[in-house]
């Protein structure tokens, strides 16, 4: 080989996943991407704070905690020899490089972690700068971004190692508690204690495209359970699948993935309970024109005469009728999906993520259909299973904590009734929906966009305004099945559906709806574009007089809205 090989071997890398020799420059202007096969190589930390923040925005932490060496470990080499060559072969101090930075202009603390120091992996050091980072985070009332890549604690330190696990979640559940967005981004590889703890403990959990993640490596389940694993396991797609990660995001589009999600994290109101106030301030009346915002006491009249209630249902139950995809594609702007309940699977009959309504920041959920049967069957005709419900909780418990407004859209015939669903708790996952619903201290708006069938509905439903569309339907039980309890035979769905008082006027009058919001003629399904357009202003209508409500007279009201249901609270068919 020549003297001048080692430089011209420079100008060239051989890409990991296809082999493909690639020219230097073009790979680092597609950030370290094969552009022949969309393979994501390995990052430093240097690079990928390059790649994310802003242009001569980092500011790196001014102290550096001293070196340890806590049990004196020796193996081949002592432990110190090892954090030398670490050093002089990375140019980092340690594993993680913490400081802050603003991304698109947004101001954060960032932690970020580089596998190639002793494999990424978590020591004292190491946990030490995490949690100041979070600290500062903390003192500064912004977001903490993490970047992981680690093959988890650091055996050198023993059991010490193993304390960084709990003094990081520590520093993520004060920010938590104080309502500050925290954020992890998981790169190739996370495992081990990094993965069981701060990787997965944040608010959101974002995974780099190729990113593996999991708590026992690939190898050490092999071995253990004596069994193959399955294809593309603990990658992030297979994590996406399984529920544990919100989004998988291509190197691309990762800095203007986290634009979007803390711009909804500052657009948010402190969202801690102030002292309950004695009195609360009344709605704004709107103009003319608009949708009304109903007054406390709830009760909309709607005019026109009342449709065949089993017309009304079967128009709900219509294919082409708009999908909460569909409203979130044309009512909403800038929809940022999140997925999974981080127990193990990602429902696809509730979708939900952030978005903004009219220029404002909210946090969406809502049931999922299809306009054919294969979107039918692929999302459970929009009935929830209990990982669909602890999807939901999990978000809407984000909105509380980043003070962000909830709506929801329901549209299920109710929620799973299956074998599967009753082992994973399907009771317990509609009641604590309810339960937190109740509880929420940001306003909430519920449309009832199609069927609203029985507790699977109403575990979207709890809210300071319920609305309904025109051809919408809500009631304890689907027309069929009231008849085939109450009646001789199924047949005789039309004449249950005209007992349950199941349509929007005959709900607006009992007063468990606020607002009926009309649709085009025809169904919403003859212009969908125009349906989104009446539900846009109607929920924007609703909500923003509960903007200015605080916290505790929201909950204090929500609650007497139920309690008014009540037997002792009604003396008629539609007295409140």
């Amino acid at each position: 080989m020549t003297a001048t090989a080692p430089a011209e071997e420079q100008l060239w890398s051989r890409c990991a996943g296809c082999a493909s020799l690639l020219y230097r420059k073009r790979l680092l202007r597609n950030l370290d991407v094969c552009p022949e096969c969309g393979a994501h190589a390995r990052l430093g930390a240097p690079d990928r704070l390059r790649q994310l923040v802003d242009p001569a925005s980092f500011v790196a932490l001014a102290d550096r905690p001293a070196d340890v060496d806590p049990i004196g470990f020796v193996d081949v080499l002592p432990y110190p020899h090892r954090l030398t060559a670490a050093r002089a072969g990375t140019g980092l101090t340690e594993a993680v490089v913490c400081g802050t930075a603003t991304i698109a202009g947004h101001r954060v603390a960032l932690a970020v972690m580089d596998f190639r120091f002793l494999g990424g992996s978590l020591g004292c050091a190491v946990g030490e700068l995490i949690t100041r980072s979070a600290e500062r985070a903390l003192d500064e009332r912004i977001p903490l971004v993490l970047v992981t890549a680690s093959g988890g604690a650091r055996m050198q330190e023993g059991a010490l190692s193993l304390m960084q696990m709990a003094t990081v979640s520590q520093a993520v559940a004060a920010l938590r508690e104080a309502g500050i967005l925290t954020v992890s981004v998981l790169t190739d590889p996370t495992y081990g204690g990094v993965a069981a703890s701060f990787a997965t403990n944040t608010d959101l959990v974002l995974a780099e495209a190729g990113a593996r993640m999991g708590f026992a490596g690939p190898r050490v389940i092999r071995q253990v359970t004596g069994r193959a694993l399955p294809e593309g396991f603990q990658t992030a797609d297979f994590l996406l699948r399984h529920g544990q990660v919100d989004m998988v995001v291509p190197r691309r589009v990762l800095r203007g993935r986290l634009a979007s999600v803390l711009a909804a994290a500052a657009a948010g109101r402190p969202p801690t309970l102030p002292p309950p106030a004695t009195t609360a301030p009344r709605p704004q009346t709107p103009s003319a024109g608009t949708p009304s915002a109903v007054p406390e006491s709830g009760g909309t009249a709607v005019a026109g005469p009342d449709e065949d209630p089993w017309a009304t249902v079967r128009a709900a139950r219509h294919l082409a009728r708009p999908t909460t995809l569909d409203y979130l594609d044309a009512a909403f702007d800038g929809f940022v999906e999140l997925h999974g309940d981080r127990l193990g699977a990602d429902c696809p009959a509730v979708v939900g993520g952030l978005a903004r309504l009219d220029g404002r920041h909210v946090v969406v959920v809502g049931h999922q259909k299809g306009h054919t049967t294969a979107e039918l069957v692929a999302r459970n005709f929009g009935m929830a299973s209990p990982a669909g419900h602890r999807k939901a909780l999990r978000l809407m418990r984000l909105a509380a904590r980043l003070g962000l407004p909830v709506v929801t859209l329901v549209d299920t015939p109710g929620a799973d009734p299956g074998v599967r669903a009753e082992e994973h708790g399907q009771a317990a996952a509609i009641a604590e929906n309810i339960l937190m619903m109740s509880c929420l201290p940001i306003p909430v708006v519920a449309v009832v966009t199609g069927e609203g069938g029985s507790g699977g509905a109403l575990a979207l439903a709890v809210a300071d305004r319920v609305l309904m569309l025109r051809n919408a339907v809500y009631s304890v039980i689907s027309p069929e099945g009231c008849a085939a309890i109450l009646w001789p035979d199924r047949s005789a769905a039309a004449q249950a559906a005209r007992a349950l008082r199941l349509t929007a006027p005959d709900l607006c009058r009992l007063g468990i709806v606020d607002e009926v919001v009309p649709e085009p003629q025809g169904g919403a399904q003859s212009a969908p574009a125009v349906a989104a357009e009446l539900l846009r202003r109607a929920v924007a209508a609703n909500l923003t007089p509960l903007l200015d409500v605080p916290p505790a007279t929201l909950v204090r009201r929500r609650r007497e809205r139920f309690r008014r249901y009540g037997a002792a609270r009604v003396t008629g068919v539609g007295v409140r």
